[in-house]
C-alpha cells in the first residue's frame, strides 16, 4: 500500500511540474490575447482589420497590413509603448514584456 501511494505521490508531482514548466508560453499567448481584447479591439476590431466603428472613424491602421507587417518588432514596441497620433501611448500601463508578447501577438494576426 505504502509503494502505491508513493507511486502516486510521485506521478502527481511528476504532473504538478510539467504544469508548471509548460504554460508560459501558453499563458503568454493567452495573455497577449487578453491584453489585445481589452486594449486594442475597440479600435483595431478583433481581426487587427481597424474596421470597427471607432477604427473606421479614426482611421485605425489595419494591424495585418504589409504596412505595419513590414516593421521591426522595435518599432512596433515603440509604437505601442509612445502612441502616435490618435494611438494612445501603453508604456506606463503595460510592462516591456507584455508589449513584445503583443506584438507577437500582432504578428500571428494575418495566420488567423
Amino acid at each position: 500500500m505504502r509503494r502505491f501511494v508513493f507511486t502516486i505521490a510521485t506521478v502527481e508531482m511528476a504532473i504538478c511540474f510539467a504544469v508548471l514548466a509548460m504554460p508560459t508560453s501558453v499563458r503568454a499567448d493567452g495573455d497577449a490575447a487578453k491584453v489585445y481584447k481589452t486594449n486594442c479591439v475597440l479600435c483595431h476590431a478583433a481581426d487587427g482589420s481597424g474596421t470597427s466603428p471607432s477604427g473606421k472613424a479614426m482611421k485605425a491602421k489595419d494591424l495585418r497590413s504589409a504596412e505595419v507587417q513590414g516593421k521591426t518588432d522595435a518599432e512596433l514596441e515603440d509604437f505601442i509603448t509612445k502612441g502616435q497620433g490618435k494611438m494612445p501611448a501603453f508604456g506606463k500601463k503595460l510592462s516591456p514584456e507584455t508589449i513584445k508578447s503583443l506584438v507577437a501577438y500582432i504578428r500571428a494576426l494575418p495566420k488567423q
